[in-house]
């Protein structure tokens, strides 16, 4: 197996439950390497649980669906993100000393507020994904803009690794991605972009299946798909979200990863996790907005 197929196995093996049959080593070196196709295990985990999503909402309403859809969700995942989701609401809803914070995080034990964090999270990603399937899978409008939460959030775990300190100089999850080449972090934006790129095409073409009606078919195969893009313009905020989305997790997640490297020195395994589970849920939110514009 070639190193990059070795990065990609590992990435997928790592970041999801995903059957990957591959024997790898997990060493610094291909941690590194594989964090360069997180976007790629977050484009594959959106689509299963989209692809999900859509046929458990054949037989039963939203709500039980969007339930059902977060169970599938949590379980690609491993729970993976969402323990340093607790660990970091745990260590940094202390107010305790730097130290002490970075003692909590190693703890094995879950304390109330991570508890507490995790419900909240919990509900407000089910109550998301019930609106999400209310207004889009009966109107027969699953859009390709719901696979970038999943992308997005998993390149800013990458730029994390890269950009901000290590909290911690033992042998910790965070200091096995240290020293990560700025080419690993670019190709990890090469994919995530490239996806989004694909979902917005996909959402075009879609949109433009219907145009041999009302005399389009008249017109030049370009005139045809101006003319649809055109008679889909009300759906412009959807369009804008594919511009917006990633701008929005740079800004969301720069400015809560600044507070805590503030607060910790650097940032830690638990709190990239923390990071994508905060992104994801942001980036829903406002794919919500926009649906309801």
């Amino acid at each position: 197996m070639s190193r990059e197929r070795q990065a990609v196995a590992a990435a997928f093996q790592f970041l999801s439950r995903l059957p990957v049959k591959a024997e790898l080593d997990f060493s610094p070196e291909l941690l590194k390497r594989s964090a360069s196709y997180y976007p790629l295990v977050g484009a594959v985990i959106g689509l299963i649980v989209w692809c999900f999503a859509a046929l458990v909402s054949l037989v039963l309403p939203p709500l039980p669906s969007a339930v059902l859809t977060l169970v599938v969700w949590v379980w690609l995942t491993g729970g993976l993100h969402l323990d340093g989701w607790m660990d970091a609401a745990d260590a940094l809803f202390s107010y305790r000393s730097r130290e002490r914070m970075l003692e909590i995080m190693k703890d094995s034990r879950v304390g109330a507020m991570g508890v507490i964090a995790c419900v909240l999270l919990l509900m407000l990603k089910a109550s998301l994904l019930y609106i999400v399937l209310d207004t889009t899978l009966n109107e027969g409008n699953l859009s390709g803009l719901l696979l970038l939460p999943m992308v997005w959030s998993r390149w800013f775990m990458v730029h994390a690794m890269k950009r901000w300190p290590k909290a911690r100089n033992d042998d910790g999850l965070a200091a096995r991605f240290a020293d990560m080449s700025g080419g690993r972090v670019g190709l990890a934006v090469f994919w995530a972009v490239l996806v989004t790129l694909g979902a917005a095409a996909g959402q075009y073409f879609l949109a433009a299946l219907p145009v041999g009606t009302g005399g389009i078919e008249n017109l030049s195969m370009a005139g045809a798909y101006l003319r649809t893009f055109l008679l889909y313009s009300e759906n412009l905020p959807i369009w804008i979200g594919f511009v917006l989305l990633p701008w929005l997790a740079y800004g969301v997640g720069t400015f809560v990863a600044n507070r805590i490297n503030r607060r910790l020195g650097g940032l830690t395994g638990d709190i990239y996790g923390a990071l994508n589970e905060l992104l994801e849920t942001v980036l829903l939110l406002l794919i919500v907005i926009l649906y309801g514009l």
